[in-house]
């Protein structure tokens, strides 16, 4: 199956924010290339909340561009089988942390926003993956800090997005759990 074919089954699949998915799917259909950062009308991006659920927390990176606390995610890349590969290749990469696991039930939300030209929309498709006891972790290229939060904290540090990130993992937590 092709990365193009994962994402239309994934985002069919996907039962919340009705209005927000089939803008997604829109945007498929009318781009065969929306899932490609060359993609100036927009693209598809995965991403991923790297958690500690027995900690309660959540590992964010400071993002060197934005200069904001985020989850870990970016773009696909020709070598991602799957949306859920690419953010858990995107986690992994940007935390330093081995052994990341998804969380199971497929993407926790969506969150589509504008990007600066060239490109002018991000179609993220959010995860949740799970570290393991004791997650050792390192700053990347992409980040200029990388620091686990209580879950309380991050309203201090992130914006609305990742608050509501937290807490629809924080409800696939208590449904998976």
């Amino acid at each position: 199956m092709s990365l193009y074919d994962d994402a239309v089954l994934v985002l069919k699949g996907y039962e919340d924010q009705p209005e927000l998915r089939q803008a997604y799917l829109d945007h498929l259909a009318g781009h065969p290339d929306g899932l490609w950062k060359a993609c100036h009308a927009g693209h598809i991006t995965a991403s991923a909340l790297v958690i500690d659920p027995e900690g309660g927390r959540v590992l964010l990176t400071l993002h060197r561009k934005l200069r904001m606390w985020l989850q870990m995610g970016g773009h696909c890349e020709p070598g991602d089988s799957s949306l859920a590969a690419a953010a858990l290749r995107e986690a992994t990469e940007e935390s330093g942390v081995s052994g990341l696991s998804l969380l199971p039930g497929g993407p926790v939300r969506l969150d589509r926003h504008p990007i600066p030209p060239p490109c002018h929309w991000h179609f993220d498709v959010q995860y949740a993956v799970v570290a393991p006891p004791d997650a050792a972790h390192e700053v990347s290229d992409e980040s200029l800090d990388v620091r686990w939060f209580g879950y309380d904290e991050v309203a201090e540090v992130a914006d609305k997005s990742v608050i509501r990130l937290l807490e629809a993992t924080r409800a696939r937590l208590l449904t998976t759990g």
